[in-house]
Formats: C-alpha cells, structure tokens, sequence
C-alpha cells in the first residue's frame, strides 16, 4: 500500500531520479514532470497529488510561476520547494503571506544537494498534512 502520491517538478533529470528512488523505497507513488509547464498539464489533466516537491528556477514555467497555478488545481497540496539555485531566505521572502493569494501550499524549503532524512521527513509531513487528493478538478 503507497504512503501516498508526490508529484517532483525539477528541469535536472538526475534530482527528479534521485527524489523518485528515495521516495519509492521509503514507499510513495511519484510522478514527474521536467518543469513548470509540465507539472501544470499533468495536474490539469486530473493526476492524485499528496505533495509536490518544486524547483524554483527551471525553463518554460518557473516554480514561482508554477506554484499559484499549483495551488489553483490542488488548494490545499502541500508545496516543498527544492532548489540549489536561490538562497532558501529569499524564496521565503518570495512566498510569505499575499504572494499566492494567501492561499497556504508552502510548507517546507530544501536546498540541493538532496538530504535524503530531512527529504523523507519534510514528504512525511506534507503527505499527512494534504488531503489534495479529492479536490482535484472534475
């Protein structure tokens, strides 16, 4: 039985491997997307997501541009960003209260390379806490 589903939104085809292998041995489902763009469409296009786990630079659509739309399919998906491009105070700063419409999603920030613990403990969190599975769009 999966722990549940994550989506992996990163443009670096060795981190979204990485995350897929840690991920499915610790358990969980993962889909993956190798950007912005492409994690939009394969949640429009009806995909279960417990968490999504969201680099912020990538090409086509970045994670900042991403995760409002992110939010808008799924309100209440938790959001984990991994990026090794920005300092993790800016991308707080990015997303504090008013940037995605005061709409909660963020719940975790990890930098690259992958702590695989404190990867397992941020998706643990972020599964328990979803529930975006039932809110996805008809």
């Amino acid at each position: 039985m999966s722990k549940g589903r994550v989506l992996v939104v990163d443009d670096e085809a060795e981190v979204r491997k990485s995350v897929r292998l840690i991920l499915s041995k610790a358990g969980y489902d993962v889909n993956e997307a190798e950007d912005g763009e492409a994690g939009v469409r394969l949640l429009a296009g009806g995909i279960a997501a417990d968490a999504i786990i969201c680099d912020l630079d990538m090409p086509k659509i970045h994670g900042i541009e991403a995760i409002p739309n992110f939010l808008y399919l799924y309100p209440s998906c938790p959001i984990i960003i991994l990026s090794g491009s920005v300092t993790l105070e800016s991308a707080t700063r990015r997303f504090q209260p008013g940037v995605l419409s005061n709409k909660p999603g963020v719940v975790e920030f990890l930098s690259k390379p992958i702590d695989q613990e404190r990867l397992l403990g941020a998706v643990k969190k972020a599964v328990n806490k979803g529930g975006s599975r039932d809110e996805a769009p008809a």
